[in-house]
């Protein structure tokens, strides 16, 4: 088995969107940022989420069954931080942004790059984790923007030139 610091090193090099996830339901309105969020199929559309299970939210999303994937964009570093900041509680991280909802209910970010809002479809734990398998119900393409990467644990910009770099 690899060294714990030396896996974590290596995964800091992988680049990847910031998201905040979101639920609301019976068991309250909760929310986290994750960069471990990824397509799995389009057929049907499903997302695959990562969350710590040992984070207080967790038992919340089990038990509301549904949540919300909104990718932030560049300027969005604040929500980032809010929805990682374990000071503030699940009302203070709402509180401070606007949110509308789509067909489950789960609170989707105004101004996100896109929202995909899902039913979770199937959850198993592994290792320090719990894998989400949830299927996409309604989604909401925001206008055009740069995106938020998580690269070498920093915030980076998607921009234009980088954009044009690509082709």
């Amino acid at each position: 088995m690899v060294d714990t610091k030396l896996f974590r090193d290596g995964m800091s090099m992988l680049g990847s969107a910031v998201s905040v996830i979101t639920t609301d339901g019976e068991a309250g309105q909760f929310g986290f940022t994750a960069t471990a969020v990824t397509s799995v199929t389009d057929e049907p559309p499903t997302l695959l989420v990562c969350m710590n299970k040992n984070s207080f939210a967790n038992p919340h999303f089990k038990k509301n069954g549904v949540l919300s994937v909104n990718v932030l964009q560049s300027h969005h570093q604040g929500v980032s931080w809010d929805f990682a900041n374990r000071e503030l509680n699940s009302e203070q991280r709402f509180a401070k942004h606007k949110w509308e909802v789509l067909k489950t209910g789960s609170p989707i970010l105004e101004e996100a790059l896109v929202s995909f809002d899902c039913e979770i479809h199937e959850s198993h734990e592994m290792g320090s984790h719990t894998v989400f398998y949830c299927r996409v119900k309604d989604a909401k393409v925001g206008t055009d923007g740069q995106g938020l990467v998580y690269f070498n644990r920093a915030y980076h910009c998607l921009n234009e030139q980088s954009a044009a770099m690509a082709k």
